[in-house]
């Protein structure tokens, strides 16, 4: 069964939702959700989550573009806590790749999660970086890429194989799911974890509902709110 890990930076709901919720086997988050959710001390907010959750992974983002600052911030981050990924992006944002860095920081045992890849041949690229490491992860952004028009399955598959046939050590993420469907492609195709926001995990129940029930359901609810707001038409 794919891995759920919850995706967000909301703390409250992280640490008092999900933190006894068996289905939740891990956390991410990164710069934009802490941004939206108003984080400004991201030592405080990381410090704090990881007093509650020492026994499932976490990843927490680099935010640096620099690749001596984000070695920096990578060694930092992975000091926290044992269970602590550090995110590094695939590219800097000039779209230099970080596969050295990638490398170095698994060459000395810190635990990756390389982020923000949308092709096969980003993942074929980063594998051999990887090959001292003591456990990674691959986040391949197959919502991002469905944004553009573009199936995710086909790469999601792709990416799977190629890392299966490289090492036993490192795990695929489908990540930036849209809908619940993405959870059960995951599955599907045997990818390791797929990251859901609290939207997507609060639709989890819905998995093999009776569409028939689900159309009665549906019209229940477009009458109830419109007796709430007393619509008439004259």
């Amino acid at each position: 069964m794919v891995k759920i890990f919850a995706d967000g930076s909301d703390l409250d709901t992280m640490i008092n939702q999900y933190r006894n919720e068996p289905i939740i086997k891990g956390w991410t988050t990164n710069p934009t959700l802490m941004k939206k959710s108003g984080v400004v001390d991201y030592e405080k907010f990381a410090c704090t989550l990881l007093l509650e959750i020492k026994d499932k992974p976490v990843s927490f983002e680099v935010f640096a573009d620099a690749f001596g600052e984000m070695y920096r911030q990578a060694m930092r981050l992975s000091s926290w806590s044992d269970n602590v990924y550090v995110k590094i992006p695939v590219t800097n944002t000039n779209g230099i790749y970080n596969y050295a860095l990638v490398e170095t920081l698994s060459n000395v045992g810190v635990k990756v999660n390389v982020t923000a890849l949308t092709t096969p041949t980003q993942v074929a690229d980063i594998l051999p970086a990887l090959k001292n490491t003591v456990g990674a992860y691959i986040s391949v952004f197959a919502g991002r890429i469905a944004d553009t028009g573009v199936d995710p399955l086909p790469i999601m598959q792709s990416a799977l194989n190629l890392i299966k046939d490289a090492s036993d050590k490192v795990e695929l993420i489908w990540a930036s799911p849209r809908e619940v469907l993405n959870v059960v492609q995951a599955n599907e195709i045997g990818c390791h974890i797929i990251t859901c926001t609290k939207d997507i995990i609060a639709k989890l129940p819905l998995l093999g509902k009776d569409l028939k029930e689900y159309s009665r359901e549906t019209v229940q609810m477009f009458y109830k709110d419109a007796e709430s707001i007393h619509f008439g038409i004259v």
